[in-house]
């Protein structure tokens, strides 16, 4: 097997049109991250150097709900927002207009006519995402500008002139570092390969992996079998480890799992030749919803956890003894890895499987159809039947997924509870970084094989090929 991967690795480079497509993702995703170390004009950067520490303290930190939105951000833009830097708000300002516009064109009927226009219809409805995200990115930049205005170093701003001129700059350049980001991601999908901004995001979060291992060796770990109390040692180190890769085979297998629904084509006869009737598969995945359940959740359980961390320090317990300790109790459940969040967040991520699956995946259209052009489930009648037999399947195939997902995103949590674990560190073990790292690897091989036997050249497992994500 490693001898096949190593073969596979060598062919990559011996077809130039495929050796082009990796050079040049590459040097377009070195871009990316050189920029990431491009800070905002107007700020000091020396003062900017001192709270960095204090910043990756936050961001690690994890318990607040403040701290959790910059571990998400900062996360998504691959370090930048903790380095105020020029791609602050990476690419994040984009993928949420893209969600909206997805979910508003199964409901709004303009845009429904649009997405069925084909081509043309596709790059109004991008046009249109593009302005959401300018939008977006106005809203978002003045919201960090103001929280960079906030970070001080002995009672000192870190902007060199704090004040309206500096919102404004610092609005125009991260709206211009996002805008920037999307070119680029454009110019992966045209020249490169894979998913432009899907391998953004993946390059952002891969980037923070060693850095996060280092930390915890260095802070937590003595290299000798038998630490002082309070440390872990080799065999702790060799467990978390093994744990890890145990994760990620587990993600693998759940984000290739299909469930294949057999389809046969009604026979058709001419003269004296029958046509048709070969059977075929359409497979439905396990996780049809990918990561967006996970973001959806997040986002969800942020707000209220702010509002009511801001109401339960105004409304003291000495002087609201009923309304103080109240809040104080919501405020500590809603604290990571306690029990109340834990609860609230698994049941937010089965609605938000259940709703996204029930947005992207319609039965009754897809019995309809098989209906028109003749085609049917062997033992289920067309039309009515086939439609409940897709929408009792799916439920079943998304129940599953949703267990997967809902594990998936609490692994992170009882780790840095339970394991003592940074959360920089513990949010490797899962998470939406997790399912986004693991996604767009398979979605790269995949294409990457699919040239490979193109020019007859073995894949990556010899006698495999890769499933592909959609």
């Amino acid at each position: 097997m490693l001898l096949s991967f190593t073969k596979s690795l060598t062919n990559m480079f011996r077809i130039p049109e495929l050796r082009r497509k990796i050079i040049i993702t590459l040097l377009l995703l070195s871009v990316f991250r050189i920029g990431i170390y491009v800070t905002i004009p107007g700020i000091n950067g020396e003062r900017l150097a001192h709270v960095l520490e204090e910043a990756a303290e936050r961001e690690g930190g994890g318990d607040s709900p403040l701290g959790r939105a910059f571990a998400i951000v900062n996360m998504f833009s691959g370090g930048a927002l903790g380095k105020c830097g020029l791609f602050a708000l990476g690419i994040m300002p984009y993928i949420s207009a893209s969600i909206i516009f997805q979910l508003l064109t199964t409901v709004v009927p303009f845009l429904e006519e649009l997405s069925k226009e084909g081509e043309a219809g596709r790059k109004k409805i991008n046009q249109y995402t593009r302005y959401a995200t300018v939008v977006l990115c106005l809203v978002w930049g003045y919201t960090t500008a103001n929280w960079i205005l906030g970070l001080k170093y002995q009672d000192m701003s870190i902007v060199t002139n704090p004040g309206a001129g500096f919102i404004i700059k610092a609005v125009i350049t991260l709206t211009t570092g996002t805008i920037f980001l999307m070119w680029l991601g454009e110019q992966i999908d045209e020249y490169g390969i894979g998913s432009g901004i899907s391998l953004i995001i993946m390059a952002g979060i891969v980037s923070r992996m060693p850095v996060a291992m280092m930390q915890m060796v260095q802070t937590r770990f003595r290299l000798v079998i038998r630490p002082p109390e309070g440390e872990h040692g080799l065999i702790m180190l060799a467990l978390l480890i093994a744990m890890y890769v145990a994760v990620v085979i587990a993600v693998i297998v759940i984000q290739q799992g299909q469930r294949q629904i057999t389809i046969q084509p009604a026979k058709q006869t001419r003269g004296r030749r029958v046509y048709g009737g070969q059977k075929h598969y359409m497979p439905l995945r396990v996780n049809h919803a990918g990561v967006i359940p996970i973001i959806f959740a997040q986002s969800l359980l942020m707000f209220p956890g702010m509002l009511i961390e801001a109401a339960a320090g105004k409304w003291a317990p000495q002087d609201y003894p009923y309304w103080g300790n109240f809040l104080r109790l919501l405020s500590e459940q809603l604290q990571m890895g306690a029990f109340g969040y834990i609860l609230i967040y698994v049941a937010l991520i089965f609605f938000f499987c259940f709703f996204w699956t029930a947005v992207a995946f319609n039965p009754v259209k897809m019995a309809e159809d098989w209906k028109q052009y003749g085609h049917f489930v062997p033992g289920i009648r067309p039309g009515k039947r086939t439609a409940e037999y897709l929408e009792k399947l799916m439920t079943r195939i998304t129940l599953a997924g949703a267990a997967f997902l809902a594990a998936v995103a609490i692994i992170p949590q009882l780790a840095y509870k339970h394991l003592d674990l940074p959360w920089q560190m513990a949010s490797i073990y899962g998470g939406t970084g997790l399912l986004i790292v693991v996604g767009v690897a398979l979605d790269v091989v995949q294409k990457i094989e699919s040239h490979l036997l193109m020019r007859h050249y073995d894949g990556f497992i010899k006698g495999y090929t890769m499933k592909g994500r959609r």
